[in-house]
């Protein structure tokens, strides 16, 4: 038999319960498996609580509450800034104690999510699209070919300023930073369906209509014979200025492919923002030396993305849609 610190969990249930029945200690030890003495330890420590030990904290429960405000309306600041401001309305602490206690607070730093930003205007068309295709199935969502262009640089160093949040806060507005579209930066133009993904095409130049009329000519309709042969099949695209061109719409119309109506500034929508987002996970730690090394690093790991990674990409659309509809238009998780 023994000591109190050596009891199990299921003892400690035991003796809890059987305690609670007004069972004598001496039933409760032999019930247990374990010594009387122990048995009446773990009852007395239960009833009083253990004493605490070791220095006095030196601040109160208001200079905590202090502490967490400043964190909350200010998650971008950094650790000295944050000391500097709590130290400043009268709080006697280090800078190890700041950061310890904001770790106590269930802050960590990390690197904010980008969304980007949506009017209203842009909200309730969000909205109205998510709930006209909110019966779609998942073989309807199939016959759609969803693409898009990406930036990939050399380096994959540069992330920004990191933000103090909670578990849970990372899609909270004041947590994210707002992303401007189409930075200046070598693109890349993808396609993919629950079939799997269709060629990559490297773009040279700034991307008019007369640009995207050759890539897809040249890429969307090998990869569209690649992903569904001769299926009939719908094309995602989103509203970049050379995706809506009427010459664009024309080629559209001339070659028969219906094209998906698309909400403006929705990237969580689209589940091949996800594929970029493991090919670029995946290529964190590749270094290229020159542009033709990253194409070269980019196919590769383009290549090892499955039709079961598609699939199920593809199935969460009704997730997202639902998303959409719960947050009024407003950017989702996803």
């Amino acid at each position: 038999m023994g000591k109190t610190s050596d009891l199990t969990a299921v003892q400690k249930t035991i003796i809890d319960t059987l305690h609670k029945e007004g069972k004598t200690q001496k039933v409760i030890a032999k019930e247990a498996g374990c010594s009387q003495s122990s048995v009446s330890k773990h009852i007395n420590r239960q009833a009083k609580g253990r004493k605490k030990c070791g220095r006095k904290k030196c601040t109160s429960s208001r200079d905590n509450r202090t502490l967490q405000r400043i964190v909350t309306t200010n998650p971008f600041k950094n650790v000295g800034e944050i000391h500097k401001e709590w130290t400043a309305a009268g709080v006697s602490a280090s800078r190890t104690t700041t950061r310890r206690l904001m770790k106590d607070m269930g802050f960590r730093c990390r690197i904010p999510c980008v969304k980007p930003l949506l009017n209203m205007k842009q909200r309730k068309k969000r909205l109205a699209w998510a709930k006209d295709k909110k019966d779609w199935t998942d073989a309807e969502w199939s016959k759609v070919m969803f693409s898009d262009e990406s930036k990939f640089c050399i380096s994959f160093g540069n992330q920004g300023p990191r933000v103090w949040r909670k578990s849970g806060e990372a899609q909270y507005p004041r947590c994210m930073r707002s992303s401007v579209k189409f930075p200046p930066s070598v693109m890349v133009w993808g396609a993919m369906s629950s079939a799997g993904v269709g060629p990559l095409c490297f773009l040279r130049s700034r991307v008019n209509a007369a640009v995207y009329q050759e890539v897809l000519e040249h890429f969307m309709l090998p990869a569209a014979d690649q992903l569904y042969g001769d299926a009939d099949f719908t094309f995602q695209q989103d509203l970049a200025p050379a995706h809506s061109a009427k010459t664009t719409s024309t080629w559209f119309k001339d070659h028969g492919i219906p094209v998906l109506d698309w909400p403006a500034n929705s990237p969580d929508l689209n589940p091949i923002e996800n594929l970029w987002g493991i090919v670029k996970r995946r290529m964190q730690y590749a270094r290229p030396n020159n542009a033709e090394e990253l194409k070269t690093t980019i196919r590769a790991t383009w290549a090892l993305i499955t039709p079961e990674q598609c699939h199920r990409l593809i199935e969460s659309m009704p997730r997202r849609i639902t998303a959409v509809i719960e947050a009024k238009g407003a950017p989702t998780k996803y």
